[in-house]
């Protein structure tokens, strides 16, 4: 099996993801998978029906892989890399996570306007506008309440504002300097504050968990931030909710993040299709690495044996 991880940054770097990009080099060589990581930017899209077997890499014609990983961090997500995965899939590769996933749950009013449809749980949520009508944010969502960048990840352009004051004079601020920041407004869900759970998805499976804890005087419980991981293992009601919501959202390989709700159950805070998981691997003890690597050859292996058990004609349309 040839694996391409499509990764913006340097591999041998303190970035984001970086370690899990090692972490999947070394898990290829114990399983002989053959795996290559490259930038999107080395990448020249030519479109044509006429070489469907190879793309341009460096200027040279490369052959496609089986399976490619767009594992973009939280500032990769130009049109450009999305380009590179939504070519690769139209010319016939497996793909986690397809483009469309990736555009849809990295903005996070389109994840929520989606599992509100399905009827999960989520935080009351609104898109921001300026000026900001106080009255209707104090009538429908309350204080304190979460301001969150659109497309934030990592626990980044997440605040919690305490109080009605505080919120009116960050909006006036932003308002003055930044009226077009695209910003949304979540209900603050208090009985969980600065812990959640992080359930690690792959096709369809729930194949680890943790649940994370804030650092003193904080709320924001990412690894990535400061917080601690320790142990989790899920109820069933927690592990229907995530995948549920990777199933609404056609997550191959994700992280959701529960809340968890006053009175029992839980809340879904948020979906990644860039999940780290350097903190869970810690918490669980499970290989995440390997547990990706092994669906991806349980993939490439069904789908061979789709086109190896078609019909003549139909064998050849699909190669």
């Amino acid at each position: 099996m040839k694996v391409w991880i499509l990764y913006g940054d340097q591999v041998e770097s303190s970035a984001d993801l970086a370690h899990e990009v090692r972490r999947f080099q070394s898990e290829a060589i114990e399983l002989g998978v053959e795996l290559s990581v490259y930038r999107p930017d080395q990448f020249d899209l030519l479109v044509t029906q006429d070489t469907r077997d190879s793309v341009l890499i460096d200027g040279e014609s490369v052959p496609l892989p089986d399976v490619v990983f767009p594992y973009f961090n939280h500032h990769d997500h130009s049109y450009f890399s999305l380009a590179v995965a939504r070519q690769l899939e139209r010319m016939g590769c497996i793909i986690y996570n397809n483009a469309n996933t990736i555009e849809t749950v990295r903005d996070k009013l389109h994840t929520h306007q989606i599992i509100a449809e399905a009827g999960i749980p989520s935080p009351v949520t609104m898109l921001a506008k300026f000026p900001v009508d106080m009255d209707l944010i104090e009538s429908t969502i309350g204080f304190p309440v979460v301001v969150k960048t659109l497309n934030g990840a990592l626990g980044i352009g997440v605040f919690l504002i305490e109080s009605a004051r505080a919120f009116k004079e960050l909006m006036d601020l932003i308002g003055q300097t930044n009226p077009h920041l695209q910003l949304i407004f979540q209900k603050f869900v208090a009985y969980s504050r600065g812990r959640d759970i992080r359930l690690f998805t792959v096709d369809g499976q729930v194949v680890a968990s943790m649940e994370r804890r804030a650092k003193e005087g904080d709320f924001k419980a990412n690894y990535s931030s400061g917080g601690s991981v320790h142990p989790f293992t899920p109820d069933q009601a927690a592990i229907d909710l995530a995948l549920k919501t990777a199933d609404v959202l056609n997550i191959q390989i994700g992280g959701i993040d529960l809340l968890f709700a006053e009175g029992g159950g839980y809340t879904v805070c948020e979906a990644n299709t860039f999940p780290g998981f350097k903190g869970l691997e810690k918490a669980s003890g499970v290989n995440v690495a390997r547990t990706i690597l092994q669906a991806m050859q349980r993939r490439c292996e069904a789908k061979s044996h789709q086109v190896t058990t078609l019909p003549p004609e139909k064998k050849r349309a699909s190669l």
